[in-house]
């Protein structure tokens, strides 16, 4: 299907590709992965032909149909499921020409081949599509100008899908998805029936959409098979077996060196010296590909904390038309240290509730009841295009601090791994990574009680998700996720609120449980029902609350530990000493050879055995007392 031999590519002094190779066969799934910056993208513009490789080659089988998402839906009036249909142009050019042809032989013809085409069932299968990446019917019948760049986007990506082309490439294709549109697409990819190669950094994605990896590291392209978590046990497995025999080469190295330098001068071993030299000369040198180092994020706790709640919301409405607000009658409450992940499908008010909860946005009724010094720090995927692209990260800094020295100024960018060398080029040379990392450097620059993140890993890689989530675990504030990365919902939050038809509850369940329900609609709905939409219920104790409990057990259980730790030692050294008499007393000959010493032997074993009996009951002892500690 997909050939890749020897490719070679520089984008200006950078080298992206150098020599790679990889084949492709038909019907492969293929996760494409790599660091930010790797040339991921530019590989798939190789593929496709808009960028030319410096050498090598780049083979697809006969008749392939190229499928890729360059660019937005346009703005025109025709309807969004209109504008899917006539992606395609053969099925179009075909209705167009039924619609004039005269001679009843072409007429014939034209139909035959719509019907082998299965033009017919075209609306059908389009619709089917659209609805499963989030657009009802009344969504297909708009006007694509009507749509936002990020529905535009879906569209576009429609489009492709209903091509169905015999290699697919997609790039990036959950960041504009709620965690509906990721599943569906997850299910969509599975049963495809084409070859598809799909840039992504969404762990969880990968893990069930592809069945392939394919890894760009150091300019090289390397196969693996299974998901993601296979290719990263393959790959730890492999960088262990080459420190390994690194290891072994290089003692191997020192050894023959040391033989050369001390025999090198001597007539009768300088033969044997000179074949060492040969063999040190074709000794190949094994590398170990360092694995990527990823800056971590440090997000400093607030200063001061301040009483619980640090935020109510009353019988509050919300949303940008008085008349149709998106969030009504709602009531709630965030406390200290809260991690909370926002659930719900695109449009169902989850953005509209973290900017009431920043105070971006006024409520039309109720009331929104902050501490007077609740900072609240705030991360969107929308200001990335709100940065000034003439002005430099450091000009955003010098800003927010602007009595400070250089050191100082440097020092923050270092905290959430923004290269120095990066600081004063214009914001719009920037990767979408490095937005990313600014903005984040900026929304939790006041040490924030309360950090809200809408969408924060869409353009970061794997590795970078990683360094945010240890991140945002050590951080010491109240955290609000809107995310459609499982992993990371996962990973940091410890409470699920659902949005849905303007009022926000608790979701009882993981995400698991939530993923089943967006799949199966009939359960969803009944469980909908089930729940009282407007009021979240208080719960008895924060997380605070909670960790200063568990910190008071650890402190209880703490020295019994160590009591355990001391008998189960003593035990294991009782143990070893009695096998070790036992093997010597029987030796037959030492009764003949050295009574005493028998008789020594003897009355030490007995010895022993009783102080491991004694051990043991006290170990049992203090093991029931410790499992019954953990219980309470």
């Amino acid at each position: 299907m997909l050939h890749i031999k020897e490719l070679t590519y520089r984008l200006g002094s950078q080298l992206l590709l150098d020599n790679a190779s990889v084949r492709i066969p038909t019907g492969h799934k293929v996760g494409l992965v790599g660091c930010n910056g790797a040339g991921k993208s530019t590989l798939l513009k190789l593929i496709t032909g808009d960028l030319n490789s410096e050498s090598g080659e780049i083979t697809l089988s006969k008749n392939c149909r190229i499928g890729y998402v360059k660019q937005e839906a346009p703005r025109g009036c025709d309807s969004l499921i209109e504008w899917v249909l006539s992606a395609d142009k053969e099925r179009r050019a075909l209705l167009a020409e039924a619609e004039t042809a005269k001679d009843p032989k072409r007429i014939a013809d034209i139909q035959l081949h719509l019907n082998s085409i299965d033009a017919h069932a075209a609306p059908s299968r389009a619709s089917q599509i659209l609805a499963g990446l989030g657009f009802d019917e009344t969504a297909q019948n708009r006007a694509c100008s009507t749509f936002s760049g990020g529905w535009r986007m879906r569209g576009a990506l429609a489009a492709i899908l209903f091509l169905q082309p015999e290699l697919l490439l997609l790039d990036e294709p959950t960041n504009y998805l709620d965690l509906s549109g990721a599943l569906w697409l997850e299910n969509y990819l599975r049963t495809y029936p084409h070859t598809v190669l799909i840039v992504s950094h969404d762990r969880n994605f990968l893990n069930r959409a592809v069945s392939f990896i394919l890894h760009l590291e150091c300019a090289r392209l390397s196969l693996y098979t299974g998901n993601y978590d296979d290719f990263e046990k393959k790959k730890c497995l492999q960088r262990q077996i080459d420190l390994g025999l690194k290891k072994k080469q290089d003692n191997e190295r020192r050894r023959i060196n040391a033989f050369i330098d001390r025999f090198r001068a001597k007539a009768t071993k300088a033969t044997q010296a000179k074949s060492r030299l040969k063999t040190l000369s074709r000794m190949k040198p094994i590398a170990v590909q360092v694995e990527d180092t990823v800056a971590k994020f440090s997000f400093r706790a607030p200063n001061k904390l301040i009483a619980n709640p640090l935020l109510q919301l009353k019988n509050v409405a919300a949303g940008y038309k008085r008349d149709t607000p998106i969030l009504d009658n709602l009531t709630l409450r965030i406390n200290n240290d809260d991690r909370i992940a926002l659930l719900g499908h695109n449009g169902s008010g989850k953005s509209t509730l973290a900017k009431l909860i920043t105070g971006r946005l006024k409520p039309f009724n109720g009331h929104v009841i902050r501490h007077c010094n609740t900072k609240i720090g705030y991360f969107a995927q929308h200001q990335m295009d709100e940065l000034e692209s003439n002005l430099c990260p450091y000009d955003y800094i010098t800003e927010l601090m602007p009595d400070a020295s250089e050191t100082q100024r440097r020092a923050k960018f270092g905290a959430f791994g923004f290269g120095v060398e990066k600081i004063n080029n214009k914001c719009s040379s920037l990767s979408g990574g490095e937005r990313a990392r600014l903005l984040l450097i900026i929304a939790a620059f006041h040490s924030p009680h309360v950090f809200v993140l809408d969408e924060p890993t869409n353009h970061l890689d794997i590795k970078s998700r990683q360094a945010l989530i240890q991140g945002l675990n050590d951080y010491r504030g109240a955290v609000i996720l809107i995310s459609h990365d499982r992993y990371l919902i996962e990973s940091c939050a410890e409470y699920l609120w659902l949005v849905r038809d303007g009022s926000v509850f608790p979701f009882d369940g993981d995400m698991d449980d939530y993923c089943s329900f967006l799949t199966n609609t009939s359960q969803y709905n009944k469980y909908m029902k089930s729940k009282s939409p407007k009021i979240l219920p208080q719960r008895k104790e924060t997380r605070l609350e909670q960790r200063r409990i568990e910190a008071k057990c650890r402190a209880q259980l703490l020295p019994i530990k160590k009591i355990l730790h001391s008998l189960e030692s003593n035990i294991k050294i009782m143990i070893t000493k009695i096998a070790d008499i036992d093997t010597e007393l029987s030796n037959g000959s030492l009764y003949t050879s050295n009574t005493k010493r028998a008789q020594q032997l003897s009355i030490e074993r007995g010895r022993i055995k009783k102080e491991l009996e004694q051990a043991e009951v006290e170990w049992v002892n203090t093991m029931e007392n410790y499992e019954n500690l953990t219980k309470n």
